[in-house]
């Protein structure tokens, strides 16, 4: 075989293999497997169609909404468009301990199914915190940084 015939029958068994795949994917149950990222007014526009597939649910804690037992580490609160009261809200429900920074008006990522009685339920919980790093100053304690670190939080969300 000369090499010229053999670089085109190389060249056609790769496009081969690259439209194959492509395919798969194309045509596969790819869409099965996407994770939607919706805010809560999002959400609720859904209506019926949120009910059942895993999506993705970010907003901000909404104030006066958090009820944690930890008897039971069971946690229900509220994500909302934005801090104002009126915001529309998703009832949000988790058996996981909830991460650290964790607190009211904060931004959250909660990722689980919407269900038939408006709640959702989540499996994971991804708090949105500022990326800036402040080293500790000269003298001060763990617990005062950490308090000067939640004091300077909601500035960073502005």
């Amino acid at each position: 075989m000369k090499p010229e015939s053999r670089n085109r029958l190389v060249a056609i068994v790769a496009l081969g293999l690259a439209a194959s795949a492509l395919g798969f994917i194309a045509w596969g149950n790819l869409g099965e497997n996407l994770v939607y990222y919706w805010s809560p007014s999002q959400l609720l526009a859904q209506g019926e169609k949120a009910i059942g597939p895993t999506i993705r649910l970010g907003g901000m804690v909404q104030a006066g909404s958090i009820q944690w037992n930890a008897g039971k580490t069971h946690l229900d609160f509220k994500v909302a468009d934005g801090k104002e009261a009126d915001a529309k809200a998703v009832q949000v429900s988790s058996d996981e301990i909830p991460p650290q920074m964790f607190r009211e008006n904060i931004g959250v990522v909660v990722e689980g199914t919407y269900d038939k009685d408006a709640v959702f339920h989540t499996t994971r919980l991804m708090v949105n915190h500022s990326n800036e790093y402040r080293p500790p100053k000269a003298g001060e304690s763990q617990k005062d940084w950490q308090k000067s670190l939640l004091e300077e939080q909601p500035q960073a969300n502005k």
